[in-house]
């Protein structure tokens, strides 16, 4: 996930602000981590440099 997706991306849940939690990077992107909500607490995570945002319940 590159770093400039944080400008638009918000809560799917309640549309709040999301906080970065980075656990693995590159150079031009964000590998591994969390996405958490500063409203809801809802967390979202980062894999393969891919967030998913999808709600909880409806994970893999």
């Amino acid at each position: 996930m590159r770093d400039d997706l944080m400008e638009v991306l918000c809560c799917p849940m309640c549309k709040g602000e999301l906080k970065l939690d980075v656990k693995k990077r590159d150079p031009k992107e964000v590998l591994e981590g969390t996405l958490t909500c500063k409203r809801c607490a809802t967390t979202f995570p980062i894999e393969d440099g891919i967030p998913n945002l999808l709600p909880p319940d409806e994970r893999d």
